[in-house]
């Protein structure tokens, strides 16, 4: 897979091979189910030999997972409150635009297509060698780059680096993709429930009609909220630095700022941050709660044959309309202690995707890796099921938005980056939990 294309062969190879693991993973697996019944207990051979079949088809999956999550990421649009479909791409040109006009980095003229885009990149990384830049790191790595440490940002200065740079690889969860996005102007988006019945009544001919109740609505507003970070790194270390500093940068920036929203989306408490899906409290009430299935056993499925119970029931607990749409959400873990479940035929409930870009499925629905959801323990909500286009709003007031600082903290240049985003709720009847408990 080259330039965002996707080599079908390869896919295909990718596809036999789950196939292949996964017919392999079910011969083991019901060969250690026997011995277990036989003898108490599965031998260290056959465990073993199961581990690694396992571990095999997880990356693989990942693999197709990728693929299937890149093709949903390729039309980036949203909708904002109008209606109107935005093009992200196009609105990025244009504020690279203003940029480049504002600064006098290019002719006002100059066309400022993709092409130009990477043009711009290469000025924004000469301007950065002058002190202007922006960044967003980890907590560990919040503290200032000085050329004296190497650990510190002294590697990036040496005359020669011919090698590349080590980054450490962070999982998360690509909730965009999955949940409904919205660009707004304000700082909070407002919606209304309608979540309530007209009243009606049965009369004879003749008989009075008294008023009936009138269905009442509710609002909902969800607010941006702000994350930021104020590094600094010295001039020197920006004059002299040997690495492309700028797309370093920038991948640290959307990478920290994906993966706190992600987390956020899925299990923030809203304060001062998103309100994940899983904060809410257990129930059927549309506005405040996200109804929660019980396995039957704590940080577990039950055992055999109503293991895959639960999941029945939570899937087959949305509405039908919401059941159409619907997608299992649970981490890499979880799903590997899915596929050894079993419905009451003896048919795996996991299973592999069968065509390209389409993901493995469980009870028929396709599965996504969110790997902010948690691991499983006594009483974890480690799977979700729904349609969170439906259940779940994001919503962007603006992109990165970065301010440089060379005079608070010389010879350093500070570098104050803000983005401003919310998330929320609207709809518990379009998503179901399971809850790993007894």
């Amino acid at each position: 897979m080259a330039d965002g294309a996707f080599d079908l062969s390869e896919v295909k190879t990718l596809l036999d091979g789950i196939n292949k693991d996964f017919s392999s993973y079910k011969e083991k697996n019901d060969d250690r189910l026997k011995q277990i019944e036989e003898k108490g207990s599965a031998d260290y051979v056959t465990t073993e030999a199961l581990e690694k079949i396992e571990a095999d088809l997880s990356k693989k999956q990942q693999q197709v997972d990728q693929i299937e999550l890149a093709m949903k990421r390729k039309p980036v649009k949203v909708m904002d409150k109008d209606g109107n479909e935005i093009d992200l791409d196009a609105k990025a040109i244009d504020w690279a635009k203003i940029v480049a006009k504002d600064t006098g980095m290019v002719d006002e003229a100059k066309s400022f297509d993709h092409e130009g885009m990477q043009e711009y990149k290469g000025a924004f990384l000469r301007l950065a060698r002058k002190a202007f830049n922006t960044d967003f790191l980890t907590d560990a790595e919040r503290k200032a780059l000085s050329v004296g440490s190497s650990s510190d940002g002294g590697f990036f200065v040496t005359p020669d680096m011919t090698g590349r740079m080590v980054q450490r690889v962070y999982e998360t969860s690509a909730v965009r993709a999955y949940a409904s996005v919205q660009v707004i102007s304000t700082d909070t988006l407002e919606g209304f429930y309608d979540n309530d019945e007209v009243g009606f009544g049965w009369v004879s001919e003749l008989e009075s009609r008294p008023t009936t109740d009138t269905p009442q609505v509710a609002r909902w507003s969800i607010p941006v909220h702000e994350m930021y970070a104020m590094p600094k790194a010295s001039q020197k270390l920006l004059d002299d630095s040997a690495v492309d500093i700028e797309e370093w940068l920038s991948g640290k920036i959307g990478d920290r700022f994906a993966r706190a929203e992600n987390s956020a989306f899925v299990a923030g408490d809203g304060v001062g941050k998103p309100r994940g899906f899983l904060d809410y409290a257990d129930g059927t009430d549309l506005t405040n709660s996200v109804e929660r299935f019980q396995t039957g056993a704590n940080g577990a499925f039950a055992t055999a044959p109503t293991s895959g119970d639960v999941l029945i029931s939570a899937l087959y607990g949305l509405k039908a309309q919401y059941r159409s749409n619907a997608t299992w959400f649970a981490n890499t873990a979880t799903q590997a202690a899915v596929r050894k479940l079993k419905d009451s035929d003896g048919k795996y409930l996991w299973q592999p995707g069968i065509a390209g870009s389409q993901p493995a499925t469980i009870l028929g629905a396709p599965v996504a890796s969110f790997e902010d959801m948690p691991n499983l323990a006594t009483g974890s909500l480690s799977m979700a099921v729904g349609d969170l286009r439906q259940a779940y709003q994001i919503v962007d007031r603006m992109g990165v938005r970065m301010l440089r600082d060379p005079f608070t903290s010389k010879p350093n240049i500070l570098f104050y980056a803000t983005k401003r985003t919310g998330g929320d709720m609207i709809n518990g009847e379009a998503i179901k939990v399971v809850e790993f408990s007894s």
